[in-house]
Parts: structure tokens; sequence; C-alpha cells
């Protein structure tokens, strides 16, 4: 995969990707990658990443990898349909790195998978989603 990222395409940052402070770092058909830096705020009663932190990184790279248009002026939207999460090990690093990739669907949904590592190359958490677009 190309990490190549063509500032042109990336949409404005949305008011929950504003807040948590992720970035889409790479993002071409069938694939989007996205960086978050462990702030505190994100850490849960034990000092760790909240689960729910990992599920919002998972479903955001599978939606944004199967809705790439190439267009900012044409986006493709799309709604989680089912996720499913799998809670694998803690992060050691500084950052959480989320890569999804569309693995099939058709006109109306979509099937994708991703997972989520840390900056040390630990997996942290994978999942699997269905997602359909918005008409």
């Amino acid at each position: 995969m190309s990490q190549e990222l063509d500032p042109a395409l990336v949409e404005d940052p949305y008011p929950l990707q504003s807040h948590i402070g992720f970035k889409i770092t790479a993002w071409q058909p069938d694939y989007a990658r996205l960086e978050l830096p462990l702030e505190p705020f994100l850490m849960n009663r034990y000092g760790i990443p909240h689960g729910g932190v990992h599920a919002m990184m998972l479903d955001t790279a599978m939606g944004f990898a199967g809705c790439y248009t190439g267009d900012r002026e044409n986006p493709k939207l799309g709604m989680t349909l089912n996720l499913n999460v799998n809670f694998l090990g803690q992060a050691k690093g500084k950052l959480l790195i989320a890569e999804g990739w569309r693995t099939g669907g058709g006109r109306k949904t979509f099937f994708a998978e991703a997972k989520v590592t840390d900056d040390l190359g630990n997996t942290i958490a994978t999942g699997t989603g269905v997602f359909r677009y918005r008409a």
C-alpha cells in the first residue's frame, strides 16, 4: 500500500474527529489508515486506552476504506450495520494506528476488516464490519 495521501482528497475534520484528535494518514480505494496520539483523556481507570477508542478507530478506518471516491466534491458516506471487535493486547507506545480494508460488497452494502496497532508494532485490536452506503 502506498502511504502517500493527497491532501486535496481529505475532507475537513468532523466534530468527533477534531475532539478525539485522530488524523487520516492514508486513503485510497479499499484502504484507509488513521493515527491517534494517546492522550490522558483517552484512558480508562486502568490507565490504558478505553476499549471504545479501539472500536471507534476500527469502525472509522473500515468506513473510510469503503467510501473512497477520489473526489472531495463527491463524497460517499456509509453507516455501520454491524461491528465486531476483538481486543487482543495493550498499547505500549504513544500512538494508535488503525488500518481498514474493504473486503467485498455491492451497490448498497460493503464488508470490511481492520486492525489497530501501536507505533511499536503491537497488535491491539481487530475487527470486521458491515456497512450500508447512504443514499
